[in-house]
């Protein structure tokens, strides 16, 4: 048996085997089904705390499904149904978890900035406020630090009360990021936050996530190939709502072990 076919039975598993690493997020054979069309087979794969981990795959294939598995979003469509287990800190969140407690440990950024028509403030205030937070100083603080966080504090501090609507798409997208970390989450998804921004907006996010994961376990859907190779440590290939190959970044993107994920990275197919 040569050396590559031997590689190949090592890499297969989509359970990466890092003893030294903290699994955030445990996926056991996870079915879904948007009525009877199932849309999801058998994923089972590991997330690990303070990582970046990118799903990649052409459009349909399950990516932004899984994506919302993981804070219950699919909860919110008709007819969906799920088997299988996802546990979070060892908690299975589809039978343990208080919805809103796991959207609160669990932050979102969607494709499109979606800010309330409102000031900068009392956007990234908002989710804090809803919390029960009235003490204007401790809301001062976490609107600074969150906005800090989302490295764009030094861009908006002279106009916080102003319409955030008013800002450009980059700085929109990273107000949502400062939104999401002023809720204190452990998880923030990602769903493409960067496909409506010009190179320049995309490149200072993409430094954001770099930066941003030695506080929170970060969960990217993307259809760029050279972002996911750039912000992350690890890729997971979909295809047809199956997870075809989950692995090292870097070796995803030089020696994957499945052709099909070669044909998807090298433009063949996607």
């Amino acid at each position: 048996m040569s050396a590559k076919e031997i590689k190949v039975k090592i890499n297969n598993s989509t359970l990466l085997k890092q003893p030294n690493k903290e699994v955030k997020i445990s996926v056991r054979d996870l079915n879904l089904f948007y009525g009877e069309k199932q849309a999801l087979y058998s994923i089972s794969l590991d997330i690990h705390a303070n990582e970046v981990t990118a799903l990649i795959g052409p459009s349909g294939c399950g990516k932004s499904t899984f994506l919302r598995t993981l804070n219950r979003m699919n909860d919110l469509i008709d007819g969906v149904k799920l088997s299988g287990n996802i546990t979070i800190d060892q908690e299975n969140i589809y039978k343990t978890t208080d919805v809103i407690n796991l959207r609160t440990k669990v932050g979102m950024v969607f494709q499109k900035a979606n800010l309330f028509p409102m000031s900068i403030y009392d956007n990234v205030a908002y989710g804090p406020r809803m919390q029960g937070i009235k003490n204007k100083k401790e809301l001062n603080e976490i609107v600074e630090s969150s906005l800090r966080g989302a490295a764009i504090w030094d861009e908006v501090k002279d106009r916080l009360k102003t319409s955030a609507l008013g800002l450009s798409g980059g700085q929109q997208q990273r107000v949502c990021i400062a939104r999401a970390i002023a809720m204190k989450p452990d998880i923030i998804l990602m769903d493409e936050p960067t496909s409506a921004l010009d190179p320049i907006s995309t490149l200072k996010v993409e430094e954001l996530i770099e930066n941003m994961k030695k506080d929170y376990t970060i969960v990217i859907v993307t259809h760029n190939m050279q972002q996911a190779a750039r912000v992350s440590d690890k890729t997971a290939f979909f295809l047809s709502g199956e997870v075809v190959e989950y692995d090292e970044t870097n070796k995803i993107f030089s020696v994957p072990s499945d052709q099909r994920t070669e044909d998807y990275i090298t433009g063949r197919f996607g």
